[in-house]
């Protein structure tokens, strides 16, 4: 008699890329190092990999983890929202142009393709609005090369498309991971108060856990409490 054996499957992968047209918006993608001289700007890949430590600190139930992402959601939706409206103020721009004049789109003649590895779904978010952004300086540097703009307004508008991003990194640095969880708070231990003087009080449908992003990772919770906050506070790129 055959002992029935579960046939085990692994998790779905999809190869993922994506495409650039613009130096602007490399350079939003890659941000810049810091040197001797110059300090480091945050570019998209580093705000994704603190997306990914915030939703980390999230799912090990930790409440000002959750906070942030809640933040972060609501300033990429804002975010996308001003590009759009920077978007429709550009559009009666092209229609200026004789109804004689036939455009294609402006796509580089070398644009440049990179791989795509984000682990959160508030991350695609982030992707989506650079991939906006490109679009939008292809419009702008499109109608300065058919004479619909100066060159100081279309820098104009592009530095106001980047203050998008600028304004959304700058706020994610201002992440640090509290170390404390719901548990934490529940008894009213050393952790929470410590959390609380450090990074303030948190709405109360927050710390109890009735509110939260749609985007927020399942909360697991911690085997090894100390061992936990450890981990977390390491990979988060310590306490402070």
């Amino acid at each position: 008699m055959s002992s029935f054996s579960p046939l085990e499957i692994g998790p779905l992968r999809s190869a993922m890329s994506f495409t650039l047209h613009t130096w602007h918006a490399t350079q939003v993608w890659q941000g810049r190092p810091a040197s001797e001289e110059k300090k480091r700007i945050m570019g998209l890949v580093g705000f994704l990999g603190l997306i990914s430590r915030v939703a980390r600190g999230a799912a090990l139930d930790d409440p000002y983890s959750d906070f942030w992402i809640i933040r972060l959601q609501e300033k990429l939706q804002g975010s996308k929202a001003e590009l759009a409206q920077i978007r429709e103020q550009l559009e009666p721009l092209m229609s200026r142009l004789p109804a004689e004049i036939s455009l294609g789109e402006n796509l580089s003649i070398q644009p440049v393709t990179l791989p795509l590895v984000v682990r959160s779904r508030l991350g695609f978010l982030a992707v989506y609005l650079l991939i906006d952004y490109d679009s939008i300086v292809r419009q702008l540097l499109l109608a300065h090369r058919t004479a619909l703009i100066d060159r100081r307004t279309m820098e104009r508008w592009i530095s106001a498309s980047g203050q998008v991003f600028r304004s959304l990194f700058g706020l994610a640095r201002q992440y640090r991971f509290s170390g404390a969880t719901r548990a934490d708070f529940i008894v009213g231990n050393a952790v929470a108060r410590e959390a609380e003087e450090r990074f303030g009080e948190l709405p109360a449908d927050v710390l109890e856990g009735t509110r939260r992003s749609e985007f927020a990772p399942r909360i697991i919770l911690p085997r090894s409490d100390g061992e936990v906050r450890q981990g977390v506070a390491e990979e988060a790129g310590g306490w402070g």
